[in-house]
């Protein structure tokens, strides 16, 4: 579920995978490897949910609520 979330974001950005990364924080092989499926430690998904400004509830699949309840 996150690695299609994840592509569906960074798409609907026009990101390439190396762009994302350094928006994120990350480099571009561990970008890529939560794309395919590696699940990321709690600060680099609190940093996606940040760039990306989405629940990580719905990076993680727990709903299909996008917003952030702040």
């Amino acid at each position: 579920m996150l690695s299609d979330r994840l592509r569906l974001l960074r798409k609907e950005k026009n990101l390439t995978q190396v762009q994302a990364a350094g928006e994120v924080g990350l480099s571009y092989r561990g970008y890529q490897d939560l794309e395919r499926g590696v699940l990321p430690r709690a600060d680099n998904l609190m940093a996606i949910a940040e760039f990306y400004q989405v629940s990580i509830d719905w990076l993680m699949g727990r709903t299909d609520k996008r917003e952030v309840n702040r």
